[in-house]
């Protein structure tokens, strides 16, 4: 979808449901159908979860709106970050949900904008965004971390990405999963993730390893080596035990290893 047809598939769920839950009446009308386009519906929700104590409500939205204009490719990850938790989460039923109560993507938008503060030289925000980010959603992103669009990032508590890690298209995370270092070494010390890859829940990827696309570790596994394309991990350590049914596991999201071929 474009940016103007998300914004109206909002609002057509959005009067929806104002009109059979009165309880949301108040919030839909001031964070989706007052709105004129999706940056100031992406950016007010955010606004609204973050703020606080740090920084205010109104300075944090026009932070957000600001980088939306600057950088528009931050719009169409958000929309594919949407279509990607609509489409692998079968506890999401709208796109209004994910949207305004999900903190995985909420999260990772937060984490967008301060990622393209970071390649601006404004390291102040981009961790001021980042401190934010880790308190309220308990998910801890490094502003210089890169991560492709199409991210679904279940539950999300706990996730920790860092500085030197790179994460491709179409990754689904699960909760607990640490994209880490061994140690308190230097340089480029974070996991590279490629493309379809799914990530169990409390994985640990540890050091400047590659995991191959299409994927998949096992919930709680170790991995500390790289893991070649489409071949399956679990363990502690992590060790090769099959192949993904499918070349993209992340948009399976079958977490059952033992099910994968030999």
């Amino acid at each position: 979808m474009q940016a103007k047809e998300i914004q109206q598939q909002l609002c057509k769920e959005a009067v929806a449901l104002v009109n059979t839950e009165p309880l949301s009446k108040s919030i839909l009308e001031e964070q989706i159908l007052s709105r004129e386009s999706f940056a100031e519906i992406l950016a007010v929700t955010l606004a609204c979860q973050l703020a606080g104590e740090v920084t205010k409500r109104p300075e944090l939205e026009a932070l957000f709106q600001e980088a939306y204009k600057k950088c528009p490719t931050l719009l169409s990850d958000a929309i594919y970050d949407l279509e990607a938790v609509v489409e692998r989460d079968p506890a999401c039923k709208s796109y209004l949900e994910p949207l305004l109560f999900f903190k995985g993507f909420q999260a990772i938008q937060a984490y967008r904008v301060a990622h393209a503060l970071w390649g601006e030289g404004r390291s102040f925000p981009a961790k001021m965004l980042q401190s934010i980010i880790s308190r309220k959603f308990s998910v801890d992103i490094h502003p210089a971390a890169k991560i492709g669009h199409g991210i679904l990032m279940d539950h999300a508590t706990n996730v920790v990405i860092g500085e030197t890690a790179k994460v491709g298209n179409d990754v689904s995370f699960l909760h607990g999963v640490t994209l880490g270092g061994t140690g308190n070494e230097t340089g480029d010390r974070h996991p590279k993730i490629g493309d379809g890859v799914m990530l169990g829940a409390h994985a640990q990827l540890l050091g400047n390893i590659r995991i191959g696309k299409g994927a998949k570790i096992g919930a709680g596994a170790v991995v500390v080596d790289n893991v070649p394309p489409h071949t399956t991990f679990a363990g502690v350590p992590a060790v090769k035990v099959g192949h993904p049914s499918n070349d993209m596991p992340s948009l399976q999201m079958q977490q059952d290893f033992t099910r994968d071929a030999q």
